[in-house]
């Protein structure tokens, strides 16, 4: 699939790739089920969540990880950075604060070759302390704000995967529920290849 992106011109030579993660719905009991019974309706207590690596030109998911929320968001960075960089060489790779972590930094850089890592320090476990950790320190030393705001490349590809292909699952239990968003991931990115073709 990579091959034929590349082809299309899908991804560039120095692919920037954004990480974030989403909610979606399960639809096991309709909201208009409770409204008809006079109740608030349905409310959701736990989701199935999507934290995938999207590159930001193309909005294709390089790397995606099913869980369930709501959920740190950090513990599921290395697998979907690693199935990412096992793709596409990535350039930058670009995080909220909910990424913030001096390991992911160490992975994107020492590991997977990644040439630079921009991801927002979090104000809660910083405050007006700098930074002990290399990275880190680099981040609050220099943000680079003009890379960072592409960042918002990873939601609207979140956005124009649950327009395609509806914000709920079908699917009820946890592990089938995994497979589904592994099946809409392979469509998201079918779908982006067919329309540049």
């Amino acid at each position: 699939m990579v091959r034929h992106a590349r082809g299309r011109g899908l991804i560039d030579t120095a692919p920037v790739a954004a990480v974030d993660a989403t909610g979606l719905e399960t639809r096991h009991v309709s909201a208009y089920f409770g409204l008809r019974r006079g109740d608030e309706g349905h409310r959701q207590r736990a989701w199935p969540k999507l934290t995938a690596v999207v590159h930001a030109h193309s909005h294709l998911i390089l790397g995606a990880v099913p869980g369930v929320g709501p959920s740190q968001d950090s513990p599921d960075f290395t697998p979907a950075m690693r199935q990412a960089a096992g793709l596409v060489q990535i350039d930058t790779a670009l995080g909220d604060a909910g990424y913030d972590a001096e390991h992911n930094h160490r992975l994107c850089r020492e590991d997977l070759g990644v040439r630079q890592t921009v991801i927002r320090l979090n104000r809660r476990n910083t405050g007006r302390r700098w930074p002990k950790t290399p990275y880190r320190r680099a981040m609050r030393r220099r943000f680079p704000k003009a890379i960072y705001n592409q960042r918002w490349h990873a939601e609207s590809g979140f956005s124009q995967h649950k327009r395609r292909l509806g914000s709920a699952l079908t699917a009820r239990g946890d592990a089938s529920q995994a497979r589904e968003l592994a099946l809409r991931v392979l469509t998201h990115n079918l779908m982006l290849l067919a329309e540049a073709s």
